[in-house]
């Protein structure tokens, strides 16, 4: 690729990211990657009626925590700044105005009420109010109105929008990236409102114009602005400006397959769709986070890079720089990406295996009151034992409590199985055998133990279940003797005299 690459993430500050826009963030940040381009930041705040404070702070924080900085942005290397539209509302009515200039937008004065007149009266005769160019004459605008009509109106102050004029008659010839090729019938397409009453631009012109003005050689974004792609290029056909390419990526559908995956269904499905936890500055709205939940930066990246491209090869497992070398635009798929809570869950089981001990240890100790007063080396050791089976920090309690405390009851289940006659007598002798054998490393006691079972040609079930059960409370855990090597033979000792005692 030789131009040089510059693509954009432009969320609204009305709220949380979805992880819909942090894999679209994503996408841009590894095409940018890939061809040594620039990821832009640019945050779209035109209705401001929507602003939620503390939002743009939120989205700079999620992309840190995905590793997917940007480049350059809100107070970051502002070559093109500034990088808020709210700051940039001084130039968008000066582009509004060439394009009436220029015959391709006009005034439009039609009242809130005159226009729901219109739509409803169209719905009771059961069509849809389209306003273009088969009635646009007929309503209240500088199509309809002579120039001295429109002057005094706008001298008068009266309220106003600017709508582009759509063409008539014409089939426009669209391309796109994951798409191809795409027709558009211009006789279906409406008279957008480009710049709005309050002074302020819409999305189309306000994102045309700084797209241009920043550079924007790619434009890769999700398939709800498919439909806003007839307008967009016209809009660059009408400046006369070269249009960025365009990629429109599938939507992320719900765990069935139907429907695209909403804000409120994690929520109701017990799982995360923001990447950090959000507390509304209200304090009305509180959602999950994948990071609060424990789950890995790189097992989300991972993951979201799935939802909707492949590699084409049957590799699963990519850290961020194999994504950045693997990505291609071309082989991101058109229909939806069905999001699969379990299979995140796969990806933080792996990305769990590879973080280094003593950073888990750590992020452990913390998490636990109980082990305040453990040494951290100690609880390295543990986690060496039982990361395998984890998924989360969160699992460790569980899957590892038994080496920090005694088991203060039994399985019910487990202890019918493991306690038959003359387990007792077997449990008493094996103190014998564990307090008199060798604990300076877990293969010699193995030994000792083992070798005692063999020589009186007694079942290993009979000894080893028992044991278990008295170490850990249940049928389950680690190897037996690394349980023993680690709290002790005391400690051994007095868990099986306790099991004793209670069955």
């Amino acid at each position: 690729m030789t131009k040089n690459v510059r693509v954009r993430f432009a969320p609204s500050p009305t709220g949380p990211l979805h992880i819909g826009g942090v894999r679209t963030a994503l996408f841009n940040y590894l095409f940018a990657k890939k061809y040594n381009g620039t990821f832009v930041l640019r945050i779209e705040d035109t209705d401001q009626n929507r602003y939620v404070e503390g939002a743009e702070d939120y989205i700079v924080e999620s992309l840190n925590w995905c590793h997917i900085p940007f480049d350059e942005g809100p107070n970051k290397n502002e070559k093109f700044g500034p990088y808020r539209q709210s700051e940039r509302k001084h130039l968008y009515k000066q582009y509004a105005d060439k394009l009436i200039a220029s015959g391709h937008a006009y005034y439009a004065f039609d009242t809130a009420e005159t226009l729901d007149f219109h739509r409803k009266d169209h719905e009771t005769n059961g069509k849809t109010f389209i306003y273009n160019w088969h009635n646009r004459l007929k309503l209240d605008n500088s199509l309809s109105l002579s120039a001295e009509e429109v002057k005094a109106r706008l001298n008068a102050g009266d309220d106003y929008v600017i709508r582009f004029k759509s063409p008539q008659d014409e089939t426009l010839h669209l391309k796109d990236i994951i798409r191809g090729d795409i027709k558009i019938d211009t006789n279906i397409l409406d008279d957008k409102v480009l710049f709005k009453s309050d002074g302020m631009p819409t999305y189309h012109l306000a994102n045309i114009v700084d797209d241009h003005l920043m550079e924007i050689s790619h434009v890769i974004r999700g398939e709800e602005w498919l439909p806003s792609l007839a307008l967009h290029q016209q809009l660059y056909d009408a400046f006369g400006w070269k249009a960025p390419e365009f990629a429109h990526l599938p939507l992320i559908l719900k765990p069935t397959g139907k429907g695209k995956l909403s804000k409120r269904d994690g929520d109701k499905l017990g799982f995360p769709v923001f990447p950090l936890q959000y507390v509304s500055p209200k304090g009305d709205n509180h959602s999950i986070g994948y990071r609060e939940e424990g789950y890995f930066p790189e097992a989300v990246i991972n993951f979201l890079a799935f939802l909707g491209w492949n590699p084409g090869t049957e590799q699963e497992i990519f850290d961020l720089e194999a994504l950045i070398n693997a990505f291609d635009l071309e082989r991101v798929n058109k229909s939806g990406a069905r999001f699969d809570p379990e299979k995140i869950k796969w990806f933080n089981h792996h990305y769990m295996q590879e973080q280094p001990n003593a950073d888990l240890a750590n992020a452990f100790k913390n998490s636990k009151q109980e082990l305040a007063d453990i040494d951290i080396n100690y609880i390295e050791m543990v986690i060496s034992l039982v990361k395998e089976r984890a998924t989360f920090v969160s699992d460790f309690w569980e899957l590892s409590h038994f080496f920090f405390i005694a088991p203060e009851t039994y399985d019910e289940k487990a202890s019918k199985k493991a306690f038959k006659e003359g387990t007792k007598e077997l449990m008493q002798e094996l103190i014998t055998i564990i307090n008199t054998a060798d604990d300076s490393s877990k293969d010699t006691m193995q030994d000792a133990v083992k070798g005692w079972i063999t020589s009186n040609d007694i079942g290993f079930g009979k000894v080893m279940m028992p044991l278990r059960l008295a170490l850990v409370g249940a049928l389950q855990g680690p190897d037996v003797f690394d349980i023993i090597y680690m709290i002790g033979k005391a400690e051994t000792v007095k868990r099986i005299e306790n099991v004793i005692s209670i069955l």
